[in-house]
């Protein structure tokens, strides 16, 4: 039979505008050193309490605990508030009911305890401050401990206290001291899952200094907030901010969080002119990773096909095809900023998490490896970079050069590139203008060489004329792309399983077959191959439409072979804490720079020693599917593309961002800076 709970309250005081008393959540005072209680504070309305710093004015409760026997301390625990903003002043506290945990500690635990609490308080409605005052009492028995009825009033509010947010899906990312309004301020990033409804920020510091109301700008469907507030010196002696020791409380509505920060002086980032220019070279370095291999074909084709062509039509050309480059850039920027604002996940190559794009793309690099081999002839070839096909005239369409570039773009998109990363980052951490002008950047980075023969025809038209050496050429292409289309098939079998992989990849065979068909049969039968073409090709993009993204095993994620475990970014702050360093690589089977820094670095003999030192846990993030947990830490970073590396350690608790391209020296030098050395 269940023994009914016991009240253990103190009476009511009665006020004219609150009544106050003491409440505990055990109806004894037990084996334990410290006792959970709470100052319950009924408020009539449009009157309000303070919290613990109280904003622009007021006072917070004070509780003098004179004349209580067998207590040794108590402090208050704070409830997350309101925001209250009158004439221009901005005041934090509550209203209506509210429960203030207390822990109070025992002089002798066991013992009998009786509280007395003379409180000091302010009650205050729009027009008028009152300062009043309430004796309480409260005698709790020695002996065993049962809950309380008031245990689950307490525990509610208890709730509400603000932690490190883990609980509530909410994270701080960077704070900086930056210029707001015109004015030194500090920009606050912070990241929540689900996304933010209304969120607020609180800053604490020394009194010299009156921090404003922030101007808050969600992003990424309210999962980012970026938080401006201003600092005013309201004392001569006011402190720089940059190192400073602040106390932030973020909340949104009963989610928060509460944090001590230093805010970096490195202000609210890169101007943009520099971003640009990162933009620029790194969309030009983009042209030389590992992952461009079909668009290195493309281009090659494109040049050798111009041997021998007028000046004029050879810049004209050219142009064409970074007019394309920079058209697909700018469609990239207009699909991420209407995902943005949509609230979808958003970042570099996130595109070739869809099964239905590979399978698509795959499709699109069978079709042209085929026309390559001449095993059909429309004006396709154009498209492939204005070559020319022997024997017909109308090979260097404009509509072809001006698809070779936006084709070379779309082939681009799975690899990063050192500095494109920073300026992607920067360029979806921002709005519309800067998403626009970032990616106008990247796309000139990119068509660089295309200019570059724009400018100077005699690059191309110094090579020889097309001729019977051009076909062997082509074929070799062919083989990179169908090479290219393989790996598109191979991704896709960790994403929708080896079966609908299996199958995409016979669809794909059946289309070239299709199309060598007429090669084979009667004139007659000529006309059914290009149904045989669509239908096949067609089956192949929807297949994986059908079947559902497969789970990742742990031991996939993870790379059993190897010093490799899966990623866990809650287990990061314990492991350093204890002593240990911590890698960080997130990694894409559809990121070609990434397996060619697995190939290069990560799997060499020297690094594969160090990863596997006792003190050091390398953990690998599978972002091959879709990840929210990936891609939310990746934004902490400002980071929205792959490869990406980090490294922490006692050294450098926050993190040592590695470069895109990983070299072994960059990842010693980071292991031993993270290490303290």
């Amino acid at each position: 039979m269940a023994v009914p709970a016991h009240a253990a309250a103190s009476a009511w005081a009665e006020g004219d505008q609150a009544s106050l008393r003491l409440v505990s959540a055990a109806d004894a005072v037990g084996s334990e050193a410290a006792l959970a209680m709470g100052l319950q504070v009924r408020l009539k309305p449009t009157w309000k309490i303070y919290w613990r710093s109280p904003g622009d004015a007021g006072l917070p409760p004070e509780i003098d605990w004179s004349g209580s026997g067998n207590v040794a301390s108590a402090a208050f625990r704070w409830p997350v508030p309101h925001r209250f903003t009158l004439f221009g002043l901005d005041t934090f506290g509550y209203e209506g009911e509210v429960v203030l945990p207390l822990t109070v500690r025992l002089a002798k635990p066991g013992e009998a305890a009786d509280l007395k609490a003379h409180v000091r308080y302010l009650v205050c409605d729009p027009q008028i401050c009152v300062p009043a005052e309430a004796q309480l009492s409260l005698a709790l028995p020695a002996g065993p401990a049962a809950p309380a009825i008031e245990a689950d009033l307490i525990q509610r509010f208890v709730a509400e206290v603000p932690g490190d947010g883990s609980e509530d899906g909410l994270r701080l990312g960077r704070v900086a001291t930056g210029r707001v309004r015109d004015a030194a301020g500090l920009i606050v990033e912070a990241q929540a899952t689900p996304p933010f409804a209304a969120p607020d920020l609180i800053v604490e510091g020394p009194s010299s200094l009156r921090f404003s109301a922030p101007v808050v700008s969600l992003s990424d469907g309210g999962r980012r907030a970026r938080f401006e507030i201003a600092a005013e010196a309201v004392e001569k002696d006011a402190p720089e901010l940059a190192g400073l020791p602040l106390t932030l409380t973020l909340y949104d509505g009963k989610r928060a969080l509460e944090a001590a920060v230093r805010p970096d002086a490195a202000a609210s980032g890169p101007a943009l002119p520099s971003i640009l220019a990162l933009a620029l070279l790194g969309g030009f370095i983009l042209n030389f990773m590992p992952c461009v291999l079909p668009v290195l074909a493309l281009k090659l084709l494109g040049v050798v096909g111009q041997g021998g062509r007028e000046r004029a039509a050879i810049r004209v050309s050219f142009l064409a095809s970074a007019a394309g480059i920079l058209f697909s850039f700018l469609i990239l920027a207009a699909a991420l900023i209407a995902l943005k604002s949509a609230g979808a996940a958003i970042g570099w190559g996130i595109q070739f998490q869809q099964p239905i794009f590979l399978a698509g793309l795959a499709v699109v690099l069978v079709l042209f490896a085929a026309n390559l081999f001449g095993l059909f002839h429309v004006p396709l070839p154009a498209w492939l970079g204005g070559a020319a096909t022997p024997g017909r005239g109308h090979g260097h369409s404009l509509a072809g050069a001006f698809a070779a570039g936006a084709f070379a773009t779309l082939l681009a998109t799975p690899c990063s590139a050192p500095f494109l990363g920073t300026a992607v980052g920067f360029a979806l951490a921002r709005g519309a203008p800067e998403i626009l002008m970032i990616f106008t950047a990247l796309g000139l980075g990119l068509a660089a060489p295309w200019l570059l023969v724009a400018a100077f025809p005699r690059l191309a038209q110094a090579l020889p004329r097309p001729g019977r050496w051009m076909l062997w050429l082509k074929g070799a292409l062919g083989v990179a792309l169908l090479a290219a289309a393989v790996w598109l098939v191979s991704v896709l079998d960790l994403q929708i399983g080896r079966a609908a992989a299996f199958a995409v990849a016979l669809l794909l065979a059946g289309t070239l077959l299709a199309l060598a068909l007429p090669r084979v049969l009667p004139r007659r039968w000529h006309g059914a191959a290009p149904a045989m073409v669509a239908v096949l090709a067609l089956a192949a993009i929807v297949v994986p439409a059908l079947v559902p993204v497969v789970a990742a095993a742990p031991e996939a994620e993870a790379e059993a072979a190897g010093p490799w475990r899966s990623f866990a970014e809650r287990e990061i702050a314990g492991l350093v804490a204890a002593g240990n360093l911590v890698f960080v690589d997130v990694t894409a089977d559809w990121c070609l720079t990434c397996q060619a820094n697995k190939r290069l670095v990560l799997n060499s003999e020297q690094i594969q020693g160090l990863l596997g030192a006792p003190d050091l846990v390398a953990m690998r993030a599978d972002w091959t599917r879709p990840d929210p947990a990936i891609a939310a830490y990746l934004a902490a970073f400002g980071r929205y593309g792959i490869p990406f590396d980090a490294v922490y350690g006692p050294g450098a608790p926050d993190g040592i961002v590695l470069p895109e391209l990983l070299t072994k020296d960059a990842v010693r030098h980071a292991l031993r800076k993270a290490g303290g050395a």
